[in-house]
């Protein structure tokens, strides 16, 4: 089983940024496909991006493309996501989502560990 513990979250205005760090721990960290999903209130849990084992392979939303960077730092065992240009509609609970076959996780279906969340908050 994989933990993964998230932080960062917060209060932004529009406009602004917030970087949130997700940190692994219980297995081989560069063998793990990783992500970030989001879920806001009376909202179903949604995909916002995800990197595979390598690092090679990044996938967006097309919500947050352009504006959102996700990223990975093995000898950290760390999943960042830099969030520029927020808006109020990126207000949620961000999870972080491990896959043990590698690949970057793209649906709730092929994630194999979450994270707790972390909220992030972003106003007009």
């Amino acid at each position: 089983q994989v933990q993964l513990v998230e932080s960062g979250g917060g209060l932004a205005q529009a406009g602004g940024s917030l970087r949130l760090s997700c940190v692994v721990s219980g297995r081989t960290f560069g063998l793990l496909g990783l992500g970030w999903f989001r879920q806001a209130p009376g909202k179903e849990r949604e995909f916002v991006a995800a990197i595979s084992w390598s690092g090679g392979s990044t996938t967006y939303a097309d919500s947050v493309k352009g504006r959102f960077t996700i990223s990975r730092d093995n000898a950290k065992s760390t999943v960042y996501l830099q969030m520029n240009s927020l808006k109020p509609e990126d207000t949620a609970v961000y999870y972080c989502a491990a896959n043990l076959l590698g690949g970057p996780p793209t649906n709730p279906n092929g994630v194999d560990d979450w994270g707790k969340g972390t909220l992030v908050t972003v106003s007009s």
